[in-house]
């Protein structure tokens, strides 16, 4: 019997299944995709062996990771609900899902855990958060949960009502951050910058600067003001970005992951 399973190969699956073998044996995993094509160049590319349906694979492992898209969910629901049983730890990584909803599909006496990871977890940069009854676990599965997850990045427990905000700091942000990096290009380009280099330019700074808030515990507005020279280029900059919004964009963009999330 496998350890850990995996229903769904897209980016996300793909990804946490390749953190996982930093941690775990090959021998430990299995995992179910919808098309024999995946199947075959997942299992080429990590020898991990995959299994004929879904509801094989849950059969074959103790912690189940499912990973398939919204539009799919109900379907794979509904084709592995009574392979299940109380031994299992069930990790869901859908959006807006809440653990008591996921209850009532698949019967009140499952374990459930909500995950909030992001693609950059693909590098093994990724940000998970972690919602669960742990008084449901034992001590050796809460370890193991955070074993998969921090094999593929960053991972923290959060409190269930905070899964959604999750979503705005954590799940959907990568995108914004790739609009800002873009935007910075732009702006190398516009005075002269070949555009290839532009984005090695921005994309360092923006990283960077995410490692200097996490490696040094500053506050990001101090590590803000270190850079902003009394009457130089940056609080010029910073002025402008004050006066056009961004602040506010961003607050804004954030309102609508979040109620996108509740309407979910």
């Amino acid at each position: 019997m496998a350890k850990i399973g995996f229903i769904g190969m897209g980016n996300m699956g793909t990804a946490i299944l390749l953190g996982a073998l930093k941690e775990f044996s090959k021998e430990e995993l299995i995992f179910s995709a919808k098309t024999p094509e995946t199947k075959r160049r997942i299992y080429d590319r990590t020898g991990v062996e995959y299994t004929d349906s879904n509801a094989e694979c849950a059969n074959r492992c103790k912690y189940l990771i499912l990973a398939v898209k919204p539009q799919f969910y109900e379907e794979v629901i509904k084709g592995i609900r009574y392979m299940l049983t109380p031994e299992h730890v069930i990790i869901s990584l859908a959006p807006g899902r809440t653990i008591e909803q996921l209850k009532r599909n698949l019967g009140s006496d499952k374990r459930i855990v909500r995950v909030m990871p992001n693609t950059p977890a693909m590098i093994g940069e990724g940000m998970s958060g972690i919602s669960c009854n742990k008084e449901e676990l034992s001590e050796i599965e809460i370890q193991t949960l955070e074993k998969i997850f921090k094999a593929c990045g960053r991972a923290e427990f959060i409190d269930e009502r905070l899964m959604d905000a999750a979503v705005c700091a954590s799940g959907s942000s990568p995108a914004f951050v790739y609009m800002f990096i873009e935007a910075l290009a732009d702006s190398a380009v516009r005075y002269g910058m070949p555009r290839k280099q532009a984005y090695v330019f921005a994309a360092q700074a923006v990283r960077g600067a995410a490692s200097m808030v996490l490696e040094t515990g500053e506050h990001p507005g101090a590590l803000k003001d270190s850079v902003c020279s009394p009457a130089g280029t940056t609080i010029a900059g910073v002025a402008a970005l004050e006066e056009y919004g961004m602040r506010s964009a961003v607050l804004k963009a954030s309102e609508a992951v979040y109620q996108k999330c509740t309407k979910m």
